[in-house]
């Protein structure tokens, strides 16, 4: 028997979440445009409105995500990250092509359409990520959904990390590397990423838990390395060559997991006597005959006693169908409490280099790094800390959104408030909570609503990444900035100073305290579904000790 890893063994399950792993580590390309924003803004002579609006173009591409969302349940995995990846390596290729100034500057809606192609990308293969991974590993659903968010979070800081240490921070280079690495990295998960019956015992279930353990700790290792070379200043060439090799290795060093789980089950299956698997061979066909045949029947049956029964509406907690979903107070309410954290958060990300510059930082890059590493935080500790204390407490999740909602609040008083080193905690501060918004409602979206539609579902509350843009970055911030703008010799404008946010920080504070409001709603009105998971798995836990005993 060969050395081999099959998809549907745990080696071939967890080998494919490693590749999740690396997509989502390459997918954060959306959160990036501050990095080359400048670059766009000289060569096509652009106002801040005009700028801004390229970056709600970039965003709207997530409208589209619905159509992703749609394929979901209609199309195998692998193509719909083929979709992702060539839309991306066009979108951003095209970018490309345009700053390192081989092509003439494309008219401004044709610039339009291709950051919203680059953006529309990540959908398809966010999609494909969660809805496998989710349903592969379904009884950890907010340790899966810390990991993978923390690793888009973490994604801007590698790219951005990279492209200083190899490139000293070239735009034009750096927009390369977000063409061509998310492309090579998806065709890897076309490979090995399927969809895998999740774990059906409480040891595969504490299997797993142990394992997303290792992969918790590889990933911080990785911030914490990231937020050292960020910090320590400007470094030599061969510093940075050195720096980028030993990060290519810890990004590879989730392979040890399905490494060790094919050696172990190699040698495993060459211990076991052979007649063994001669016998297995011979009668599991027969019962599954057997089974399949009644099982068949009693569908059958049941199917035409359905035709005659009326299906009720499901209650919060149940399977939804999308319009059932709509239907509900709940949905509406994560809805808008969504948009009034990620909308405001990813307007600063959009600005972060006109908000550095008007408060005298000429490099902004160091802010980019800084929300993307402590988004990182955020995703991944809410993700493992909301799931540990609803199966301690049945805490329901929305409460981690409200208490992040507040500390945005403070961290946008803050940077209105322009004081020395103020920048550096508001980064800091909306990069934890926004961390924390996309990682919490991931999971309590599929255990409201089910995970049948979930890929469509989740892609609805994605609409208000491209929604939150146009709100907040497209008209207050765009409007605003250029309020308090003066024009330039080259037809575009600039401001200078801790006036030209700061009504946009307090409205965005404002919005943040109501988002507050819904949470602790939400909160409120889900607190029965999440008592039930509770019991569920503290009964489950019980019947598994005394069956051990």
């Amino acid at each position: 028997m060969g050395f081999r890893i099959s998809p549907t063994t745990p080696a071939g399950k967890w080998l494919g979440f490693v590749t999740a792993v690396w997509v989502q580590a390459i997918s954060g390309n959306n959160y990036t445009f501050s990095n080359y924003s400048d670059a766009l803004k000289s060569l096509m002579a652009l106002t801040q409105l005009q700028l801004n609006n390229l970056s709600v173009a970039k965003d709207v591409g997530k409208a589209f995500g619905l159509l992703a969302g749609l394929a979901s349940d209609h199309l195998p995995v692998p193509v719909i990250l083929l979709i992702g990846s060539i839309e991306g390596f066009v979108g951003y290729g095209v970018q490309w092509l345009v700053v390192s100034r081989r092509i003439q500057p494309l008219p401004y809606w044709a610039m339009c359409i291709f950051l919203c192609m680059g953006g529309n990308s990540t959908t398809w293969m966010n999609t494909a990520i969660l809805v496998t991974c989710i349903r592969n590993f379904r009884k950890n659903r907010g340790p899966v959904s810390g990991i993978l968010k923390g690793y888009v979070g973490l994604s801007t800081a590698i790219f951005t990390d990279l492209c200083s240490a190899l490139f000293s921070d070239d735009p034009a280079k750096f927009l390369i590397m977000l063409a061509l690495i998310p492309f090579v990295i998806c065709l890897a998960a076309i490979i090995f990423l399927r969809e895998i019956p999740p774990s059906s015992t409480s040891a595969e279930e504490n299997e797993e838990t142990r394992y997303f353990g290792v992969i918790n700790v590889i990933a911080v290792i990785i911030a914490i390395y990231l937020l050292a070379f960020d910090v320590s200043g400007t470094h030599g060439r061969l510093f940075s060559q050195v720096f980028a090799v030993i990060l290519l290795i810890l990004l590879s060093s989730p392979l040890s997991i399905p490494i060790y789980l094919a050696i172990k089950n190699f040698i495993r299956s060459n211990s076991e006597p052979k007649t063994l698997d001669i016998e297995r061979d011979v009668i599991e066909p027969l019962l599954v005959q057997e089974n399949v045949a009644e099982v068949e029947k009693v569908t059958v049956e049941l199917k035409a006693e359905a035709t005659v029964v009326k299906r009720k509406r499901p209650v919060i907690g149940e399977e939804h169908t999308i319009v059932e979903a709509l239907r509900t107070v709940d949905f509406w309410i994560l809805f808008v409490s969504f948009l009034c954290g990620v909308g405001t958060g990813l307007t600063v990300m959009n600005n972060m280099g006109q908000i550095g510059l008007a408060l005298g930082y000429t490099d902004v890059s160091m802010f980019v790094s800084l929300t993307s590493i402590w988004g990182f935080f955020g995703r991944i500790l809410s993700g493992s800390v909301s799931e540990y204390f609803i199966k301690r407490a049945g805490m329901p999740r929305p409460v981690w959104n409200a208490a992040s909602q507040v500390l945005m609040a403070v961290g946008y008083i803050l940077m209105a408030m322009a004081m020395p080193g103020s920048l550096y905690i508001g980064s800091i501060v909306v990069g934890i909570c926004y961390g924390v918004r996309l990682a919490v409602t991931v999971p309590t979206a599929s255990e409201l609503f089910g995970l049948k539609y979930y890929g469509l579902i989740y892609n609805i509350l994605i609409l208000n990444l491209p929604l939150g843009s146009f709100l907040f970055s497209g008209l207050l911030a765009g409007f605003l900035y250029d309020a308090q703008a003066t024009r330039t010799a080259g037809g575009g404008n600039t401001c200078i100073g801790a006036h030209c946010y700061r009504i946009v920080f307090v409205v965005m504070a404002i919005a943040c305290i109501i988002g507050f409001g819904l949470d602790v709603l939400l909160a409120i009105r889900t607190k029965r579904i999440y008592n039930k998971i509770y019991a569920s798995k503290k009964s489950k836990k019980t019947s598994s000790a005394s069956g051990s005993q």
